[in-house]
């Protein structure tokens, strides 16, 4: 099953030089957990809930005047809307994340596809990108 069967088309994005405010307030409003960040429509990063909360909240940033570009995490793992659900599976398990955004040849954002979407559609790796995403990071 391709990618681009499972994805969320078109999702909300932000742009690096929005603030941390901006971002909270449309993960709040889209009830998401990560944004893909965008510098003319090319994706440059992703901005979580976690990124905003550790690099940002804990630190003392204000959310006003923080961009995004300075918590987000780059480079961010994509992965191609005709690579299949396998492919995602074995990438968010090593790279333990929940969600990846989905680019077309020139980088632009088409979809985002969540841990989430694969459990919905009930796919066999689940199980085990489940385990893999929540294992401890090694602190080398």
């Amino acid at each position: 099953m391709k990618i681009s069967e499972r994805m969320t088309p078109n999702p909300q994005t932000v742009a690096p030089d929005d603030s941390v405010r901006r971002a909270a307030e449309l993960m709040d409003q889209f009830n998401v957990g990560a944004l893909p960040v965008c510098d003319d429509g090319r994706l440059v990063g992703i901005v979580t809930d976690r990124d905003i909360t550790v690099r940002a909240t804990a630190l003392g940033s204000p959310p006003d005047s923080t961009n995004v570009s300075e918590v987000m995490t780059e480079p961010a793992c994509s992965i191609s809307p005709d690579s299949v659900v396998a492919d995602a599976e074995q990438m968010m398990g090593a790279a333990q994340i929940r969600r990846v955004p989905v680019v077309d040849d020139a980088k632009h954002v088409v979809g985002m596809l969540s841990l989430g979407d694969l459990a919905v559609a009930r796919e066999q790796g689940v199980a085990a990108t489940l385990e893999a995403v929540s294992q401890p990071s090694s602190m080398d």
